[in-house]
């Protein structure tokens, strides 16, 4: 095999065990514990809460994930709505980004340099008639 291949192994001093809360409607809230090599709660490191949720555009769907600052699952729940809003605010924002970055990119021919005879080149184009 080639060297230039990533390297699939993962990082034991932090790994963590999943659970997910969803109410099948609106997202989920996966809960995050984190845990040592050998599958035991690891009390140094903190819970950790992410949201899931998706918004409709005309595009098709638009999936959301946040990571919510909460101490309890009830904590993240309750900040759900939150963060969640945040998330659409700022992906909107990388969006609009990624909207001007790519209209600004768009290349237009220097004068002189017109593709089409006459059009904004030497009169006539390459080919000249005598």
């Amino acid at each position: 095999m080639s060297s230039q291949l990533p390297e699939f192994k993962l990082e034991t001093n932090d790994l963590y065990i999943e659970e997910t809360f969803t109410d099948r409607r609106v997202g989920s809230i996966r809960r995050l514990q984190p845990v040592t090599a050998d599958g035991q709660p690891d009390a140094a490191r903190p819970l950790l809460f992410v949201g899931q949720t998706q918004i409709l555009t005309p595009m098709g769907a638009l999936p959301l994930n946040f990571e919510i600052p909460a101490a309890t699952l009830r904590e993240a729940l309750d900040r759900f709505p939150v963060e969640a809003q945040k998330a659409l605010e700022e992906t909107a924002r990388e969006l609009q980004e990624m909207r001007r970055e790519q209209a600004s990119s768009i290349v237009v021919p220097e004068a002189g340099m017109g593709g089409l005879g006459g059009a904004g080149g030497r009169p006539g184009g390459r080919i000249q008639l005598r």
